[in-house]
Order: structure tokens, then sequence, then C-alpha cells
């Protein structure tokens, strides 16, 4: 069995506010505030690299005939609700052994207590041995637990994917990290059909990750190496080894908790964690185990707490309940590494048309595939690239300083979520200066436009690996002329472009604008962009102040001053440099995708990259 763990000092600030973001070996924050109530906050970002899913296992000791207490389970489900935005909740499953006889009167209370999660967390559950007769399989029939928790009430989830004919299994598809998860729910004993049901779910969706959950599957001893039970051996010989798409198991059933890591038939891992806590204090207590997955570390951090004597002011916490707030064994509190992108790939995203980019308010729309340019390999000077909207601001390539004619060729190289699979290779640089440029001609529209009701900006641009030679303070995008000439005689210099996208040393993005209204250069600045990979610019303006997204998230350094449209000359906006005293020096160093103008502010989800 596993040691009582010592008294943990715990803050009632928010536990998990935070946590999908810091590895488990990160201190305890503290607790979800007493008074927390299920209808506060419960959005959920599916775009974000960072989600939980929460574990609750056996339950079955707070639902035992006349010794029944749910309070443990309602302080569970009230900070599932309460913190499911902040820790990023996409999820809840329940692993079996829901009540301990599977009566009426137990499957009815607990049943109640789940409606404070109905529409509000999604979740599955899933029959353990003490919910229904456990000497039968799947094909038991009908049951109190089958009316309470079968397929009937889980239609109305959006996640909810359908069940097995007996109602007995059942499995959810999540969106959360901007791709999709299945979440197999099988019953303690699945039958031959049972399992043939679960096999068609996965061929129906090859490509979807899978985290599939039982009540037995794996056992532990008392240092937590677990092993497959007899059961689990009959899963894993059946269904799991054979599918490669299920990279994580969880089963409650056993005691004590523990994990392993077996190797399926494509030589990869699958991880298999047995958690369950009824043989703690007071059954458990409503105990979670939360597993949030990090894509962008490529980690799963996990750790286990009792949101119940969270909730406890800590001078009315008895001993036992302070000593079990958190679980921090290497059981209960640990991380997985796990290469999301190489065991998983995203599919390929096929082109778009521009048909399908051009939202309302498009100005000019730029790409380099055969629909927008039409040139492979060096592309000349005189070159054309369209704009797709039709409004007359095609580009025409120019060559700076006498460069050489391999200063700008086309690639098919591009973001993955780039509508046109094709880029521009800039090779521009200084000393020498050299580069080329697209310019769009003297009497194009967009030359012209102010945006004083507001603006988008969209690029995709990569940088070498590696970035050699002297580059700072190249140019992206720019319109051309001098700010001074629009009577702007409050920034840097008069002789500045207008507005300008630009690198400088430390490869921080600068977005500069002379405001049409305001005599100023409100100036946003990234972080160091990295070099070797593709990122996606949104500059947007509503009118009032502007905001830099890279890569779909605000930058830090978006100044707070008023923005109101752009001093433009009408003298032609440019990609690939910008102008100082009219004149271009360096020229950009790098490729450039698509890129899009939209006279009105765009919100993250209308950018041009899917979320």
């Amino acid at each position: 069995m596993a040691q009582p763990e010592g008294r943990i000092p715990v803050t009632r600030r928010t536990l998990l506010r935070g946590a999908v973001a810091a590895p488990a070996v990160t201190p305890l924050l503290g607790a979800a505030s007493a008074d927390a109530t299920t209808t506060s906050k419960s959005s959920f970002d599916t775009t974000t690299d960072r989600f939980a899913i929460a574990v609750l296992p056996d339950t079955q000791y707070l639902f035992d005939a006349d010794s029944s207490d749910p309070e443990p389970l309602r302080a569970t489900f009230r900070y599932l609700v309460q913190e499911r935005a902040d820790a990023n909740i996409a999820f809840m499953t329940h692993l079996g052994d829901i009540t301990e006889h599977g009566t009426d009167a137990e499957i009815k209370l607990a049943s109640k207590t789940f409606t404070m999660i109905d529409d509000k967390v999604p979740y599955s559950v899933l029959a353990g041995n003490h919910d229904i007769d456990g000497s039968l399989d799947d094909q038991r029939g009908d049951s109190p637990y089958l009316q309470a928790f079968g397929p009937k009430r889980f239609r109305k989830q959006k996640t909810y994917g359908g069940s097995s004919p007996d109602g007995y299994n059942s499995f959810h598809v999540i969106t959360a990290a901007g791709r999709q998860w299945l979440i197999l729910a099988l019953d303690w004993r699945a039958s031959d059909k049972g399992l043939a049901w679960a096999q068609s779910v996965l061929d129906a969706h090859p490509h979807t990750p899978v985290v599939l959950t039982t009540h037995d599957l794996v056992a532990a001893d008392d240092d937590g190496r677990a092993e497959l039970s007899g059961n689990g051996q009959r899963l894993w010989d059946k269904l799991i080894r054979g599918n490669d798409q299920i990279f994580l198991t969880l089963n409650g059933h056993y005691w004590p908790p523990g994990r392993t890591v077996l190797t399926n038939d494509a030589g990869h891992p699958v991880h298999a964690h047995i958690t369950n806590y009824q043989d703690r204090y007071y059954g458990g207590a409503g105990m979670i185990r939360m597993y949030s997955f990090d894509l962008a570390r490529n980690v799963i951090d996990v750790e286990t707490f009792s949101p119940w004597f969270l909730d406890a002011a800590p001078d009315r916490r008895t001993q036992l309940g302070a000593e079990t707030i958190e679980l921090t064994g290497p059981t209960d509190r640990f991380s997985v590494e796990f290469d999301f992108g190489e065991r998983f790939p995203s599919k390929p995203q096929a082109s778009r048309p521009a048909s399908a980019v051009l939202t309302r308010g498009t100005v000019a729309y730029w790409r380099f595939d055969k629909e927008g340019l039409g040139a492979t390999g060096t592309v000349k000077a005189g070159t054309v690239a369209k704009d797709l909207t039709g409004k007359g601001n095609d580009l025409t390539v120019r060559i700076l300083h006498n460069s050489s004619a391999d200063v700008l060729t086309w690639s098919d190289e591009h973001h993955e979520g780039q509508p046109a699979h094709a880029s521009l290779r800039f090779d521009g640089g200084q000393n020498p200066n050299r580069g080329a440029v697209l310019e769009t001609g003297a009497r194009a529209p967009i030359n012209s436009l102010t945006f004083q009701d507001g603006y988008t900006i969209e690029a995709y641009l990569k940088l070498p690996d590696p970035f050699e030679g002297s580059h700072a303070w190249m140019g992206i995008l720019s319109w051309e002329g001098r700010a001074g000439d629009a009577g702007k005689t409050n920034g840097y210099s008069q002789d500045e472009a207008p507005v300008s996208l630009n690198v400088s040393g430390e490869r921080f993005l600068q977005y500069a604008v002379y405001p049409h209204v305001q005599n100023a250069q409100p100036t946003s600045w990234s972080h160091a962009i990295p070099v070797g990979r593709w990122t996606h610019v949104a500059i947007v303006n509503d009118g009032k102040r502007t905001i830099v997204y890279v890569d779909g998230s605000p930058i830090a350094r978006n100044p707070s001053q008023a923005s109101t449209g752009i001093a433009t000359l009408g003298k032609p906006f440019a990609l690939g440099g910008t102008q100082s005293s009219e004149t271009f020096g360096q020229g950009y160093y790098g490729w450039l995708g698509d890129v899009r103008i939209v006279s009105r502010a765009l919100r993250p989800r209308e950018f041009m990259t899917p979320a």
C-alpha cells in the first residue's frame, strides 16, 4: 500500500491556475475558492498547445447505501467547473465503480450529483464491477447504471461520438491543442462484440490519438510497478497492441497507484496507468488526477489532489484532511515525456483557393503559387504577382542595387497552415546592399487607403537557419514615402516610411506606424523570431490601437498609444524592403508566403491560419 504523505502547506489560491504551463515538479499553488459555484467560468481554449484531462477514479465509498456522502464529489465538480478556463480542462473521465453496490438508490444519488457538470464540463463514465453484475460482460442487459449513465445521458454532449449497441461502451472526441483526441471508455468486461465495436471506432478515426479508459487493465505493487491484469492482457492482445493510435490507458479497480510503459506492435510506447484512492482517507474524498498535456514542451504533467480538502480553510482542516490534500509521491505526481508531433504528425493541409481567403473587407491578397504568380525558379524583374481580390493592387518585381539574378527565387516551402503552398525566397543583405522588392503600381488603390476604421495585415515568413550575414533592420513590408511629407514630426525620423514591418539585429519584429490622425509613431516589438521555422504575423488595428500577433498570440510590447489609420501618401506598397529618404537599402533575407490586407480588425480565429 502507498504510504501516507506528509502535511503540505496549502494556500487558498487556485491550485491549477497555470498548471498546464508548468512542469509537475513545481510547488502546489493552493485551493479553489470555497464559495466557487458551478455557474462560473467554463470556457475552454481549443487552440492553445496546453490542455488538461481530469481523471476521476473509484468513488464507490461515497455512494454506499445509508453511509453515502456525495459532498467530496460535489467539491470536485465545483472545482472542475470553476477552474475549467484557467486550467484549460478539456474533459473529465470516470474510471468505474461510481457506487458500492449499484443499487437503484445509490445510482440515483450519484446521477443527481453528476448533474452538476452536465452541460458544463464534457465527461465520460464506464461501469465498474460494483456498478453492475460484475460476473457478466457488457451483454448483461439493462441495469440501473445503464438507465442513469447510458447513451441517453450523453447525447446532448458535443463531444459524444456514440455507444456500442449494448450501451455500456462509448467514445468521445474532443478538440484540444488544435487537433482531435478520442476518449474510448470500455466496460469492466468488454465482450468480443464490445471489442469489435471498439475496433470499428478506431478504424473510423485512424489518425486520431486515443486515450483508452476502463476499470481493470493494470495492477501495481507497493513500489508502483504496474503489470497487465488477466483482463488487461486480453485487452492488450485483442485491441491495444495492434492499434498504434492508443498511447495512454487509464484504469482504477486496484490499489496502490502505479504505471508502466508497454511496447505495441508498431514498436511505440503505450503508457499504462492505474489510479485509485478508495483506500485513502474518506474513500479518496473525490480525489482527481489531472493530466496536463503540453504540446509545446512535449510532456504530460500529472498531479493528484482533493478539491474537497482544498476547499476547507487551513485552520479548519483535520490532520488527515491536511495530509491528503495533494499526493506528491512518484506514482501520484510525475511527468511523462511524449513527442506528440513524431507519434501523431499533423495531416498536411491541402492548399486553399484564393476564394476561401477573401474575407469581408479584404483589399489586397497576394500569394506565390500558380494562382498568384505563375513563375518558378529565378523570379525576374518585371514579374507580376496578382492581387487576387481583383482590385488592382498587383505587385511587380524590382531588383535593387544591381543585385544578381538569384536574389529572388520561387520556393515550394510554406507554413503548414498557409493557404498557398508556395513562397518567395529573398536573398537580401547589406555591405554591399542587395535585394529585391515587389511594389504596387503608381495608381494602385491601396497606395492611398488610410484605414481609419481599422485594418489587419497578415504575412507568413521564415528566417534562414543558419542566419548568416548582417541583416539588422531589414524590411519585410512597408508603404513608401517620407513621414515628414505627411506632416508627421513626432517620430524617430521624418525620413522614415509611413509604416513598416522590420527585423532588428536581435531578430525582434518591429512594427512602426505613423497614424493618419495622430502625430506620433506607436511601435510594437516582438520577442526574438526563431530561425528555420515558419511564423505567422498579424498586425491588427481596431481604429484606436494596434496589437501585433505572432502565431496567433499577442506580443507583450504593444503600445497603448492611440493609433488611428495609416498616413499613406499615395505611394506604392512594397514587400521585401523598407525605405529611408525614399530609398531602399538592404533587402529582406528569408522567405515570404501569403500576404493579406483587410480593412477591418480581424479576430485571431479569422486569421489565414485556421485554428
